[in-house]
């Protein structure tokens, strides 16, 4: 386990999401990513995306919230030995959950790498 402050996964999530090509940030809308310690239903999960996928939206999809990208603070340090592990898992899991944000299913994120 490694323990970082909450500014330092601050930072990591930044940097994470600076990566984002700019084609997919150009078409990021009425999207939050919070972090949390834990998903209180699942604490072991790493992230979660909350939401209609952008391939699943019909011309009607207006007026909702905001999608949520929830990224887990607590599990991702609790399976991270060093802080440059942390960096990187922090890095596939924001592209993870984006990626079901663009309607990408399990198996092409995997096959992406981003697990």
């Amino acid at each position: 386990m490694v323990e970082v402050t909450e500014e330092r996964f601050d930072e990591m999530v930044n940097d994470a999401l600076d990566k984002i090509p700019d084609q997919f940030v150009s078409k990021m809308r009425n999207l939050v990513i919070l972090v949390r310690d834990f998903n209180e239903d699942s604490p072991g999960i790493l992230g979660l995306y909350e939401g209609v996928s952008l391939t699943e939206r019909t011309h009607h999809h207006t007026g909702f919230l905001p999608d949520a990208i929830f990224i887990y603070r607590g599990a991702l340090q609790n399976m991270c030995s060093t802080e440059e592990q942390l960096a990187h898992e922090v890095k596939v899991t924001v592209f993870h959950e984006l990626g079901h944000y663009f309607g990408f299913s399990e198996e092409e994120l995997h096959r992406l790498g981003w697990g």
